[in-house]
């Protein structure tokens, strides 16, 4: 009986720590994100809001993009490509100035939203995509529910939503860019509450192992998920919602 009890204790003990290593392992992806955010949106401030920094890459009127605004505008597709290409190599302090360099590529390539749109719906659509993406991502933490099915056929949607809009570049089709926002933001809030149960998922099947260095490299894998999810949601409602300079 003495045995048993020991061994429930240290069970218990051995629980409520993984517990406690779950919560400091979310905390620090959404930290990491947040980071990232701000990064991004300063970046996208400072150039937008300068007519010189921004003719750099697109047409201060038109807002067309040149060699080099065509350049920034893929290179944070072709950074997630070779982040996730290379992260088994990168230390976790290697990944996360990794991500912190993609988030401020990003913000070169949003730059332009601070003069096609006004400031007060950039905040607004800003506010709402933080709510959405707020309930989304708790959903995907504590809910029972198994999203795992989600995955293939959300990944299917992002690769149909990037073609549709490379082909729209060259339409400039109103209706094809309303339905793409629309397909845009139901996908990525799927994506949120999918990618927030991976993360948790991912921390209790591996936490036994007790590899900190793995588990910090996942912690910023799951934040770049998590960031991309919300910048993508965000963009969409920017979209459908906000109002054009």
């Amino acid at each position: 009986m003495a045995q048993f009890d020991t061994i429930r204790t240290a069970t218990g003990a051995r629980a409520a720590e993984i517990d406690e290593g779950l919560r400091a392992h979310m905390n620090k992806v959404y930290g990491t994100m947040s980071v990232g955010m701000l990064i991004t949106f300063a970046v996208a401030w400072a150039v937008g809001s300068s007519p010189q920094l921004l003719s750099i890459f697109r047409d201060p009127v038109t807002l067309s993009p040149n060699i080099l605004g065509w350049i920034v505008m893929f290179a944070p597709l072709g950074m997630v490509f070779a982040f996730g290409a290379a992260i088994n190599r990168l230390s976790a302090a290697g990944a996360q100035l990794f991500f912190y360099a993609f988030a401020a590529v990003m913000g070169l390539s949003l730059s332009w939203i601070f003069v096609a749109f006004t400031g007060i719906s950039i905040a607004q659509v800003f506010l709402v995509t933080s709510i959405a993406f707020a309930g989304l991502s708790l959903y995907g933490y504590v809910t029972k529910k198994d999203l795992s099915g989600m995955g293939t056929f959300l990944m299917m949607g992002v690769i149909g939503l990037i073609v549709a809009m490379i082909i729209n570049i060259f339409l400039q089709s109103p209706a094809i860019m309303f339905a793409v926002s629309i397909l845009g933001v139901l996908i990525f809030a799927g994506l949120t509450a999918y990618d927030t149960q991976k993360i948790k998922t991912t921390y209790l099947q591996m936490a036994h192992a007790g590899d900190q260095e793995w588990l910090g490299k996942a912690a910023i894998m799951g934040a770049l998920n998590l960031y991309l999810d919300f910048i993508n949601m965000f963009m969409f409602l920017l979209q459908l919602l906000g109002n054009r300079e």
